[in-house]
């Protein structure tokens, strides 16, 4: 008899929890205001494998990128963002799934539906022309995989990942990475993370690199050229990496010669340098723009001849700030721009600070005061998916905070910025966020503060600088 109650008393437990699981296909987006489509919901992406050939007679990539996922629900369908390529099958859990493709979404439906909690994988093999099928509108900024004359370099803020990999597009959802990328020698693959291996295929060579820190996907990439490796050990024995085209190479050195005392300060003022290694790569292109991918920021080699107030400094110290200002804490969405943008710049001004003293600042700040001081038409807390990078959010961001630095005092400001960093790091976070951490800090109420600076088009009395009107 109390067998037979055992055995009821299993079957009621199954059937109990056979009623709870009710799969419900993955929301197609995170909800971001500015970019509705892109992320998605019902999972949580752990690691992506990346193994790709690049044909550089074609400009076109193919293979297979592997994600490893848990379910955040019971999931009968989820989604990707993925634009372009032709995908010869998909697998979920090493079994085919079925997947349909309208414009930036691929829906996949398993085999089974999927358990939340459960760990599961998903395999995408495909080939094509990156960025072939992706409309010009759709773009925005990112440009993902471009190829040019001298090789291929990546740059995909803030949607561009989909334009190449098949991906959760949004920096809610981080992941780490292993690359196997595949170039005809004599090309030299550099990405984020470490190189683990370089494998000789005859005419081709395979670059292992990995990175086990979590990485939005706008930050990761992939540069291919033919490049000169500078290696050199920075503050705490952190490896530095430089990859120059070899016609650049002497001016790479010269150029990028502070990249460690940079760390260096930014590690105290901040926290520890965030990542397994830190360097830059130079495109052998002219770009108009650099981006702060995740351990090797991005240049064009405009930064050698540079004519930007500070000179190429300026803009390598915007990048290497970014390290823990946009990659190590991200932003949660695309409206909490100023989070990277400002924060990066405010840094810059720093380094020249510290390299030239409290006279150097003012100066910078002075200046920057006078480039803004009529509105811009943009509110730096809100400035549209159109006005993204606009200039105010960069400069009008980082006096905002050179005005609470006044406000609040150095051991404070300080403060506030080491304890923001260390309650996101390697995470994402909002405007409202930092504005707690400051509040709770300060022990001040900001509100006034901040919506002035962040939610005004007026931009707040020079006095608030700690600077007097100019004649």
């Amino acid at each position: 008899m109390r067998k037979l109650i055992v055995i009821l008393l299993c079957l009621g437990l199954l059937s109990g929890s056979a009623l709870a699981f009710d799969p419900q296909p993955g929301a197609g987006g995170v909800g971001d205001p500015y970019y509705p489509t892109i992320g998605n919901g019902g999972y949580d992406v752990q690691h992506y494998t990346l193994d790709l050939t690049w044909d550089k007679s074609s400009s076109a990539i193919a293979g297979t990128v592997v994600l490893e996922a848990v379910a955040t629900q019971d999931l009968s369908a989820f989604n990707l963002d993925f634009w372009g390529f032709s995908v010869s099958h998909v697998l979920v859990n090493d079994v085919v799934a079925a997947f349909v493709r309208t414009e930036s979404e691929m829906t996949i439906t398993p085999a089974e539906p999927l358990m939340a909690d459960s760990t599961f994988t998903v395999a995408v093999t495909y080939s094509g022309v990156p960025g072939e099928d992706v409309p010009e509108d759709v773009r925005i900024f990112g440009q993902g995989w471009v190829q040019y004359d001298g090789g291929v370099f990546v740059a995909s803020e803030p949607n561009g990942a989909a334009f190449w990999y098949p991906v959760n597009d949004h920096p809610q959802d981080k992941a780490a990475y292993t690359f196997r990328i595949t170039v005809p020698n004599p090309y030299v693959v550099a990405a984020n993370g470490l190189l683990l291996d370089t494998i000789d295929n005859g005419d081709t060579s395979t670059y292992v690199w990995e990175t086990n820190y979590p990485v939005a996907s706008y930050l990761v990439t992939v540069n291919i050229g033919q490049f000169i490796a500078q290696n050199q050990t920075g503050p705490d024995g952190l490896p530095i990496r430089n990859y120059f085209p070899a016609a650049f190479f002497t001016n790479g050195i010269t150029t990028f010669r502070r990249t460690s005392e940079m760390i260096e300060l930014f590690s105290e003022l901040f926290a520890p340098y965030p990542f397994e290694a830190y360097g830059v790569v130079v495109a052998a292109a002219p770009l108009p723009f650099a981006l702060e991918t995740q351990t090797l920021s991005l240049f064009g080699t405009g930064i050698f001849t540079t004519n930007r107030p500070g000179g190429a400094d300026s803009v390598i110290a915007h990048e290497l700030a970014h390290m823990w200002f946009g990659d190590s804490v991200s932003p949660e969405t695309w409206q909490d721009i100023w989070l990277n943008e400002g924060f990066a710049t405010y840094a810059s001004w720093l380094w020249f600070e510290h390299d030239g003293g409290a006279a150097v600042l003012e100066s910078i700040v002075q200046d920057s005061y006078a480039q803004f001081a009529q509105p811009s038409g943009i509110l730096i807390g809100s400035p549209s998916s159109e006005r993204l990078f606009d200039g105010a959010v960069y400069v009008r961001g980082a006096l905002t905070l050179h005005a609470l630095r006044v406000k609040v005092g150095d051991e404070a400001f300080f403060t506030i910025m080491r304890t923001y960093y260390d309650r996101y790091q390697y995470s994402t976070a909002s405007i409202a966020d930092f504005i707690q951490v400051a509040e709770e800090v300060s022990g001040q109420d900001l509100s006034t503060f901040f919506d002035g600076w962040l939610y005004q088009l007026a931009i707040p009395a020079i006095a608030e600088m700690g600077l007097q009107p100019g004649p």
